[in-house]
């Protein structure tokens, strides 16, 4: 099968169904750019603030890709580049667009408040707690697994951390002097991006060597204090600086792969079971981001709706972030594809799927005249990039999650346990404590929580799309899937986690709460309930 076929297939799949499916939601939902949004009505420059839409798309597509639709497809495709490929399509257009859309909406029309409190309004305060309790566990579990994959990544490739280190003070400096100086955008832009390549160029030249333990304190540490900085520091301008790593990434990935022309040597398709693994329901939990998560709900209903700027940026940062991540997860099965089962077993034995999908751009990449090593190094920083995002994105919705969780009434205390330095710190330990489990232990069960979260959200926003009186037969579909093949895979890790104490309290706890959640939204569902006039 030629690369070049498979990555047009899904950019013209995924251009039509923008331009068509997310417009018809779009008018269906009544999204409307006259409406005041929370940013401006709520602004108080340290989580509500407005931004431009392609900073809040870069900052809400870095914070959603991360690794996940890298470590997703690779991991999956011993079942082969078959079934990957069609779930990444099929699930980006019909089943993430609409997640992430969805709950990007319904938190602008409630105030900017998380997918949790969504909840609360459709279906009570028993509910909210639930979703909270699940949400936080959910996020611990994030926050293990790309804490694991970043320093795995700064540990195999070097000079992707001491440039990354570079970057976040790059990011720092962008964000002073465009949000407090005065330096226009297009200017801050150009010498942002010269000065982001002369990191990758710097990090060549010096790179740093530690190991996987050293670096995961020293990320616990740095994920602490950005996830409670405001977000004109570090967040909004590193994870716009990003995009353009990002699209530097796919651009380079795309044209090499049109220049070299590579065969995939994978299988089309292998077997059902693979090591006691089955494609039912495991391909689907393995394939998070780059077809549906969880995760990106509590991005859009957690700092993205904080920022809109107008109600019209909600398709192309909601539908439009989730259709540019399936296009990074397309060609990283083809990164994974073209060398064949042999050697994507050593390079998975030596570095994970990262290695692997950084392997396979850096040989795309030297089409067209780069230094494999260049071209690694640049692909792996991207990479940690997008980790690094996630990360302390995870870690600021926790945050959040938490002190919602013990603040009765309106708005956040900032006293005790909901402190922000308090309820980021208990978040990190936790984190931290499950982080050292390693990522392979760790996804798996992400994988499961994180898409059973996705049909928690899809369900929460069927109830409140049903009580504006809008349409919500397009989640319905996704809901019931989702559900299906989550709790098939927690009742499966339960039974694999039997002797490991710690993975097994997370499964147990995970799918009894799910199935009061059900419970519970089910009822709400049948039921008739109305909602605020400003909500609608």
């Amino acid at each position: 099968m030629s690369a070049i076929l498979l990555i047009l297939i899904a950019v013209v799949l995924f251009l039509v169904a923008y331009v068509t499916y997310g417009a018809s939601l779009a008018k269906k939902w009544g999204i409307d750019e006259s409406i005041k949004t929370p940013a401006h009505r709520l602004s108080d420059g340290l989580d509500y603030v407005p931004a431009k839409a392609p900073v809040l798309l870069g900052h809400h597509f870095s914070s959603i890709a991360g690794a996940g639709p890298i470590v997703g497809p690779i991991s999956a495709a011993i079942f082969g580049w078959v079934p990957v490929f069609l779930w990444i399509i099929i699930g980006s257009i019909f089943f993430g667009g609409v997640h992430d859309m969805g709950s990007l909406f319904a938190s602008v029309r409630n105030d900017g408040k998380s997918i949790g409190e969504v909840i609360h309004t459709s279906i009570g305060d028993k509910g909210k707690k639930l979703f909270a309790v699940f949400a936080w566990l959910t996020l611990l579990l994030v926050v293990a697994a790309f804490t694991n994959i970043v320093a795995n990544t700064f540990v195999s490739v070097p000079a992707a951390a001491s440039s990354s280190m570079m970057f976040i003070l790059l990011a720092v400096l962008f964000g002073y002097f465009v949000y407090r100086r005065g330096v226009s955008l297009a200017v801050g832009s150009v010498i942002g991006v010269v000065s982001l390549f002369a990191c990758i160029y710097l990090g060549t030249l010096f790179p740093v060597s530690l190991s996987r333990e050293v670096w995961m304190v020293i990320l616990l540490g740095y994920i602490f204090v950005a996830s409670v900085t405001p977000v004109w520091i570090l967040l909004q301008p590193r994870d716009y600086l990003n995009s353009f790593l990002l699209y530097a990434m796919l651009l380079g990935g795309i044209v090499g792969i049109v220049i070299m022309g590579p065969k995939l040597e994978l299988a089309p398709v292998t077997h059902f079971t693979i090591d006691k693994a089955t494609l039912f329901p495991i391909l689907f939990v393995t394939v998070a981001c780059g077809a549906i998560s969880g995760f990106h709900s509590l991005v859009g209903s957690g700092t993205t709706s904080k920022q809109i700027d107008s109600e019209k940026d909600i398709r192309i940062i909601g539908y439009g972030s989730m259709l540019i991540e399936g296009v990074l997860a397309v060609i990283a099965i083809i990164a994974a594809g073209y060398i064949g089962a042999d050697k994507l077993g050593d390079l998975l034995a030596n570095g994970g799927p990262v290695n692997v999908f950084a392997d396979g751009l850096g040989t795309f990449m030297t089409s067209f005249g780069l230094p494999f090593a260049t071209a690694k190094s640049f692909t792996a920083l991207a990479i940690s990039a997008f980790a690094l995002t996630s990360l302390d994105t995870a870690t600021r919705l926790a945050r959040f999650i938490f002190q919602e969780f013990f603040t009765e009434g309106e708005g956040v205390s900032e006293q005790g346990i909901t402190n922000r330095y308090v309820s980021t710190g208990i978040t990190v330990a936790f984190g931290g404590v499950l982080a050292f489990y390693g990522w392979q232990e760790i996804w798996p069960l992400f994988g499961s929580a994180n898409q059973l979260l996705a049909a928690l959200a899809l369900l929460a926003l069927a109830v409140w799309l049903k009580e504006m009186g809008k349409e919500y037969k397009e989640v319905i579909i996704p809901m019931v899937f989702m559900f299906a093949v989550t709790l098939a895979a927690l009742v499966q890790l339960i039974f694999a986690n039997f002797k490991k104490p710690v993975l097994l309290f997370f499964s147990i706890a995970l799918l009894v709460l799910s199935l009061v959640l059900i419970q519970q939204s089910v009822a709400a569902f049948k039921g008739k309930g109305t909602v605020s006039e400003n909500q609608k």
